[in-house]
């Protein structure tokens, strides 16, 4: 899988997971609102969540309108934040899975590290497919462009190649 696939590893606990890299010329305190602003992770993140809580605080992640209509998808699922340092690190804990999002200022913008630990390993090819959909277009709102895609269709197309 190259790079921009992600990268996908073996954790100590023996899980599976998958880890992005971005180097963004944007600041990371852009790059912290493109991964946590409700109007922003509509476009693209897969549930309706609202990030902007304390670590330890419950989460709840909903369905999207496209999900339910795509899918057939009804129910959201639970998680818990885990960590919430703006603008440095996001990670939280959904449907058995961690997601961790690191930003750090590079002499250009920002570099970011998003890492997810799956539960399902064998869900890896999908799930890095749907993750580079989406950061596709975190990295258009970045950059002013406007989204002229689906990132389920995208998503869909990136995992037929896998």
């Amino acid at each position: 899988m190259d790079s921009r696939r992600g990268t996908v590893f073996g954790t100590e606990d023996g899980r599976v997971a998958i880890r992005f890299v971005r180097l963004l010329p944007h600041p990371p305190e852009k790059v912290w609102r493109a991964i946590t602003d409700p109007g922003q992770l509509s476009a693209w993140f897969p549930a309706v969540v609202e990030l902007d809580v304390s670590a330890g605080s419950s989460l709840f992640f909903g369905v999207t309108e496209e999900q339910r209509r795509r899918y057939g998808m009804s129910q959201g699922s639970s998680g818990r934040m885990l960590r919430n340092e703006p603008p440095t690190v996001l990670e939280y804990e959904w449907a058995g899975e961690i997601l961790t999002w690191e930003i750090t200022g590079t002499a250009e913008g920002s570099r970011l590290v998003f890492t997810n630990v799956l539960s399902d390993p064998t869900a890896a090819g999908p799930a890095a497919a749907g993750w580079e959909a989406g950061l596709e277009v975190v990295e258009a709102q970045l950059g002013g462009r406007p989204i002229t895609w689906n990132p389920l269709d995208r998503a869909e197309e990136l995992a037929r190649r896998t």
